[in-house]
């Protein structure tokens, strides 16, 4: 990963440079310099408005118990098109833009999805289930507390829901405590 934005940090702006001087020795320096003023101004604009919709997408999916998993890719979309519209250049400005395209953004969300949800189901151990290990502790009267350590596991169905379980009903524990502010 380390070598490609290496390489991306070295090559693109090669490649800026190199096509900002073949538009200035065609149009001349200051049609050049607005251009690349223009562009900047302009996606940052509709970057923000794009931005402003999306997010109040998110919050009507959240008002109505969804996830708006579509809604946040486009967002993380959104500020990289809003960083290379800011860069200076051309290249970087027509790949902002086709991110502003809602076709193309909306292609890349639906294999960025894809990709995250293969890797969440290949990487799952529990297929289905989730296991929590607990420990708990019995206060003996020589007041060792870890010399009777009970070692538990279950295991839960995640499409049920989880119901708290008490093993040690009526036990109290004493302690004191100190607030630091």
């Amino acid at each position: 990963m380390f070598r490609v934005l290496f390489l991306l940090f070295i090559i693109i702006p090669i490649i800026e440079i190199a096509v900002l001087m073949q538009v200035g020795a065609l149009l001349g320096l200051w049609p050049t310099i607005a251009i690349v003023i223009a562009s900047a101004w302009l996606g940052a604009k509709y970057v923000r408005q794009q931005g402003l919709a999306t997010m109040q997408s998110v919050q009507t999916k959240m008002a109505q118990g969804e996830m708006p998993s579509n809604e946040i890719v486009t967002g993380l979309l959104l500020l990289v098109a809003g960083v290379l519209l800011v860069t200076p250049g051309f290249v970087t400005d027509i790949f902002g833009l086709s991110l502003l395209i809602p076709a193309v953004r909306n292609s890349l969300v639906g294999a960025v999805q894809k990709n995250l949800v293969s890797a969440q189901v290949g990487s799952s151990p529990f297929s289905g289930s989730a296991h929590f290990y607990s420990s708990h502790s019995t206060h003996t009267s020589q007041g060792n507390v870890y010399e009777h350590e009970v070692q538990t596991s279950e295991t839960y169905n995640t499409n049920e829901p989880v119901k708290p379980i008490s093993h040690h009903q009526g036990e109290t524990l004493e302690g004191s405590f100190e607030r630091k502010e």
